[in-house]
């Protein structure tokens, strides 16, 4: 049952996830983990820990460590390698563009996996969801989401993905199938979440996304 938070806006993204995902805890967990894009350098900072999200609390000093205003975040429970920091979420592209996050199980991921070693991608986890970011870059060219739908259409079982990239800032794409993901809407400000408790301190304006439905979420709405 892990937990899932992203937000772009006008303030700090990394302290509004993490106590997002301070109210997904109850879905259980062995792991955490929160991405951010850095303005000030051009990149995207991730930082995971394993086991309680107080562990991920004090490494980003409550997220006040990583600036921005577009992150993703993520509680893990294992299901494709063990608990640890590498298999923990938000997870990133061999060359780092894409990084995001996903609920659910990806069965036909061991093909996709082989399909992209013999392109030349590299892999750092046991997760079935590393094939996710590294499909969409192999898909990106100019446009995010149109890599997500071309990405997400290779992909067999249940899925709530959170994306993000570095030649994109303060976009979000979201998709779902067969696993919930909610969008929430607020002044200056957008968010997705797997479950509403997650979004309630700053909006009641929440959508839940239908099967096989995309968001492109931007602080604009």
């Amino acid at each position: 049952m892990c937990g899932i938070v992203g937000y772009t806006g006008r303030e700090a993204a990394a302290p509004i996830v993490l106590n997002g995902l301070s109210k997904l805890e109850y879905r259980g967990y062995d792991s955490a983990g929160v991405a951010v894009f850095n303005e000030a350098e051009n990149d995207i900072d991730i930082v995971k820990t394993k086991g309680r999200l107080k562990n991920l609390l004090e490494k980003t000093d409550s997220g006040k460590a990583m600036p921005g205003g577009c992150g993703i975040g993520h509680t893990r429970w294992a299901t494709h390698g063990a608990p640890s920091e590498k298999n923990a979420h938000p997870h990133c592209s061999d060359d780092k563009m894409v990084v995001m996050v996903h609920n659910g199980i990806i069965e036909n991921y061991q093909e996709l996996k082989d399909k992209l070693l013999r392109k030349g991608y590299a892999f750092y986890s046991e997760t079935d969801t590393e094939v996710i970011p590294n499909l969409i870059d192999y898909y990106y060219k100019d446009d995010l989401f149109e890599a997500v739908v071309k990405a997400t259409s290779k992909l067999e079982g249940s899925f709530a993905i959170g994306v993000i990239a570095k030649n994109e800032p303060n976009k979000l794409i979201a998709v779902r199938k067969d696993s919930p993901l909610i969008v929430g809407l607020g002044k200056d400000e957008s968010f997705i979440a797997s479950d509403i408790p997650a979004v309630l301190n700053h909006t009641r304006d929440v959508y839940l996304l239908e099967d096989k439905e995309f968001a492109i979420l931007t602080p604009n709405g």
